[in-house]
């Protein structure tokens, strides 16, 4: 299928590439690049013969995020709309419990659909962070679970420059890797963290020179590729669910996950490949 702003690149390993193609405007999230970035994460989602994910960005950009251009479209229209709406009143659900109404969600936005598709992948995910990764540029790179940064990485919670707040799970994503204080720093300020500086604080799984981004990255998704990746699924809920549950939650799911896993291919073929003294070749179920 023939993109316009992204390119899709599979290997025989079963990782697919994904690379936001659209270097004029850093690879800005609007359409089609959002689009087509969308539908292939949804693809991979659900073709078991694609078995690792790597998002990167072509030229000097990651992505460079919302297209800020378009911001001051979104004001004028929001200020007509709201001149000639009616006034507003509650729902009778509101008038009955609005923290019932507020908690469950009922006619909220939900933020960009591309953070939870990468979040609620059941297979691993990559973001090759090259340059700029702005705004939602970065909160894309944040929910992928594993970050490989070259040295001109830069990783920048912009909002705050426009007087905007993360719509994007960052707040929620970002405590968890480097800590509340870093968290707050950076969305606080708008200030970029360089390649180094992410691998430090542990925004960053590894830091390579810009040359070797790209190389270090497929090295590590194709060894992922070709391991039991049902398996990491499971460990990847587990690791979300983990966060909200104390030990005595947590033994009984990671029980069930190991149960789950002694009933697949890749478990009786570990255990062969160990008794026969080879590597195994995993199938990812």
């Amino acid at each position: 299928m023939p993109f316009e702003k992204i390119i899709s690149e599979t290997t025989p390993e079963g990782v697919l590439i994904l690379t936001m193609n659209d270097p004029d405007t850093l690879n800005a999230l609007g359409e089609p690049l959002m689009p087509e970035l969308e539908s292939e994460v949804d693809r991979f989602a659900a073709d078991g013969d694609l078995r690792v994910l790597v998002i990167t960005g072509s030229g000097r950009a990651f992505s460079s995020g919302a297209n800020v251009r378009g911001f001051q479209r979104r004001i004028n229209d929001a200020e007509t709309a709201a001149e000639a709406a009616p006034e507003s009143r509650a729902t009778s659900w509101e008038e009955l419990d609005p923290d019932y109404t507020s908690r469950e969600g009922l006619g909220a936005r939900n933020g960009p659909a591309i953070v939870p598709k990468l979040h609620n992948l059941h297979k691993p995910s990559f973001a090759a962070v090259n340059g700029h990764a702005y705004g939602l540029g970065c909160g894309i790179a944040l929910s992928c679970d594993i970050r490989v940064a070259g040295e001109s990485a830069r990783f920048n919670e912009a909002f705050i420059r426009n007087g905007l707040v993360p719509a994007d799970g960052s707040a929620w994503q970002l405590p968890k890797l480097i800590g509340m204080a870093n968290a707050l720093w950076m969305q606080y300020s708008g200030d970029p963290v360089d390649g180094n500086e992410a691998y430090r604080l542990g925004l960053a799984n590894k830091v390579v020179p810009d040359d070797e981004l790209m190389e270090t990255t497929l090295e590590m998704a194709t060894k992922l590729a070709r391991g039991p990746v049902y398996a990491m699924g499971i460990v990847k809920q587990l690791i979300h669910q983990a966060y909200q549950q104390d030990l005595a939650e947590h033994l009984p799911l990671a029980s069930r996950g190991q149960d789950l896993t002694r009933t697949t291919f890749d478990h009786k073929e570990g255990v062969a490949a160990f008794l026969e003294k080879r590597k195994p070749r995993f199938r990812g179920y």
